[in-house]
């Protein structure tokens, strides 16, 4: 029987470097999340069963950001019970770590992959997840002065 893996990021280029891992897909028992955007609703046809979406928000618009991020909150706890990952893998940003925190309290191994784009800052999700992360990859060397514990796992792209 696989492992059942969850991968789980935001749109855009956390995304992108999350797909990047496709090859793992195969070995596990998949899961993904992402946010249900014009740009994602593709990923339904190629990946069927084995996609949830959360609802896309953005700090452009604090106030209502505020209740779409506590709605992910719930429907991350949905959705962890319904898959009942062991892993969760993460490229970030602000809709995994609500999943991330959830994993932990329940069991589940937590794996952060810091993104490509930050080469000498830390972003704010990578900051929240390194006290829980089993595994923590950054892309750089540099990165290492920021997040010591962390391993450079190279570039995923």
């Amino acid at each position: 029987m696989k492992k059942k893996v969850l991968f789980i990021s935001s749109t855009g280029g956390h995304l992108s470097e999350l797909l990047q891992l496709k090859d793992l897909f195969e070995k596990y028992d998949y899961h993904i999340i992402t946010e249900k955007t014009k740009q994602t609703l593709f990923l339904r046809d190629k990946y069927k069963n084995r996609i949830d979406y959360l609802v896309y928000g953005t700090k452009d618009h604090l106030f209502i950001y505020i209740f779409k991020f506590l709605f992910n909150c719930f429907k991350s706890l949905f959705l962890y019970i319904k898959i009942r990952p062991k892993v969760i893998i993460t490229t970030g940003t602000h809709t995994a770590v609500p999943i991330c925190y959830i994993g932990k309290l329940f069991g589940s191994k937590i794996i952060f992959i810091e993104t490509f784009a930050n080469v000498d800052t830390k972003t704010i999700s990578g900051r929240l997840v390194y006290p829980i992360a089993n595994l923590f990859i950054v892309q750089w060397e540099s990165m290492l002065k920021l997040y010591p514990k962390a391993i450079v796992g190279g570039w995923i792209y």
